[in-house]
């Protein structure tokens, strides 16, 4: 599987899973708060914090299309138009932004809905792009992206096997070979039986790509789960407070449950280890300790052959294993042994 590098990073196989902290819109439109965003996911353990420099112009143009979500422990139903208005962001505001992440050494990028928005990021020399679930059907944009030469993520939530292969084969046409994709579920907060981690290999099967996993469900189970399955991206909605107005807030991870989800994924790596079929270096021990030994049944006089009524099968395991007693009933016994006596080599004549 393709290694692909993210600034200091790398993301694929064999690499520690590189995780994401998705601000999205939970900056809520003030600057102040989206700076703070940033620090706190760095402090978190963040790889990596994303926004998205969208113009609400380019997806909304019906005023009276609506969207329902709770907040603060309400539903909230408002114009879609007026909620993306508010928080987005200028080109100055995301120079400055892109600036505090860099100052902070975490990867800054953004999902633009325009190639004027890409280009916006590219001015930026930003080292990775995001193409959400919502414009996986917007090929001149994923081709766009290709020819920027960026390694681009592309998101999959809502798609066809072939929606999801229309958008690969556009982004390779067009020149791309930085590509990463995740498996998504579009729903908001995702519950349990709709995560679908299973897709994961799949996509990897399929497509033959770095693939990785946005997350949108509550605490960490499926996304340490992800990374068992072999995502080498995590991106997780991230909020400084659950219960600031908003979409998104309630669903997202704040500081602390971010700062517990990366600690998980670091600890899932090392549980992963290695696939090859040998003990643990700490098992050496048990091995010598824990296993099966031959040895002798009863007190036994030299001159003896054995039989395996003379034999029983004990700790520790330092002598004949217990799949050699047979060869045992070869040798004559050169000594006396006790009863429970680990049979060695230097017992037999």
């Amino acid at each position: 599987m393709k290694v692909i590098r993210v600034g200091k990073r790398f993301v694929g196989a064999g690499q520690p899973c590189f995780v994401a902290a998705e601000v999205g819109i939970n900056h809520n439109g003030d600057l102040g708060l989206a700076h703070r965003c940033i620090d706190a996911a760095a402090d978190a353990g963040a790889d990596a914090v994303k926004f998205q420099n969208y113009r609400t112009e380019d997806f909304v143009s019906d005023a009276a299309l609506t969207y329902e979500y709770m907040s603060q422990g309400t539903t909230v139903t408002e114009s879609q138009f007026e909620m993306f208005k508010r928080c987005e962001l200028s080109p100055e505001a995301l120079r400055q932004l892109c600036a505090h992440a860099e100052d902070r050494g975490i990867v800054f990028f953004s999902t633009p809905t325009s190639v004027e928005g890409l280009q916006q990021l590219l001015r930026l020399g930003i080292p990775l792009l995001k193409n959400g679930s919502d414009y996986l059907g917007h090929l001149p944009l994923i081709r766009a992206m290709a020819r920027s030469g960026v390694a681009t993520v592309l998101s999959t939530g809502m798609a066809t096997n072939a929606e999801i292969q229309d958008a690969v084969d556009a982004f390779r046409q067009a020149g791309g070979k930085e590509l990463i994709l995740l498996h998504c579920t579009s729903s908001y907060p995702t519950r349990a039986e709709e995560v679908h981690l299973r897709k994961m290999p799949t996509l990897a099967r399929t497509f033959g790509c770095p693939v990785g996993f946005s997350d949108h469900s509550e605490g960490n189970v499926a996304a340490t789960g992800a990374v068992a399955l072999g995502a080498c991206f995590l991106e997780k909605h991230f909020t400084l407070d659950k219960e600031l107005p908003g979409p998104d807030h309630r669903f997202s991870a704040d500081p602390e449950e971010f700062r517990r989800l990366v600690q998980a994924i670091r600890t899932m790596e090392k549980c992963l280890g290695s696939p090859e079929l040998v003990p643990a270096s700490s098992e050496q021990s048990g091995r010598r300790d824990f296993r099966l030994s031959c040895v002798a049944a009863r007190e036994l006089r030299a001159g003896q052959r054995l039989s395996m009524d003379d034999i029983a099968f004990k700790r520790p395991g330092s002598g004949f294993l217990p799949k050699e007693a047979d060869r045992l009933l070869e040798g004559v016994l050169s000594r006396d042994v006790p009863a429970g006596h680990v049979f060695a080599t230097e017992d037999f004549a």
